[in-house]
């Protein structure tokens, strides 16, 4: 099947399976290997991206149905620079091993265009489809927090 979809601010037109997988398609065919794989299943989060500004699971969608869409990924996120997000991830040291991190990222990009100004339990509600193997969330919660009060945290 014929998709045209904007990744990234670039437009693609590709021929796909129509059982394709979003996430395949972003890593394979648009070289967007910032977005992981995680379990193929939607329980991690960790292939979250946006999809016409709001978070999908992309091992949950078709690549057909981002047929005419725009998404954005942890790499088209900054367009160049660190994203108010992703410095405050760095800041808060959010992370260990860095795999959950893209997912949770989207995941908070589309939590704070909501709700800009979140109490520490909307964050962990916010978050809840994201699952962190490492790090307890507190710092994840914490940088989230952080970057709500910095302008810019909108894609």
């Amino acid at each position: 099947m014929k998709i045209t979809v904007n990744v990234d601010d670039v437009r693609y037109d590709d021929d796909v399976e129509p059982r394709l997988l979003l996430v395949h398609y972003l890593r394979e065919q648009a070289g967007r290997t910032g977005t992981p794989i995680g379990c193929d299943t939607s329980n991690c989060g960790a292939c979250t991206v946006l999809m016409n500004g709001v978070s999908v699971k992309s091992c949950s969608v078709l690549a057909v149905q981002a047929d005419g869409a725009e998404i954005t990924t942890i790499q088209g996120l900054g367009n160049g620079t660190a994203h108010p997000l992703q410095d405050a991830f760095h800041e808060e040291h959010a992370l260990q091993c860095g795999y959950c991190t893209p997912g949770m990222i989207m995941a908070a990009v589309d939590l704070l265009r909501d709700n800009p100004n979140p109490t520490e339990q909307e964050v962990r509600d916010g978050l809840e489809g994201n699952l962190c193997r490492c790090t307890g969330y507190q710092n994840i919660v914490r940088a989230v927090l952080k970057a709500a009060g910095r302008a810019g945290v909108t894609a």
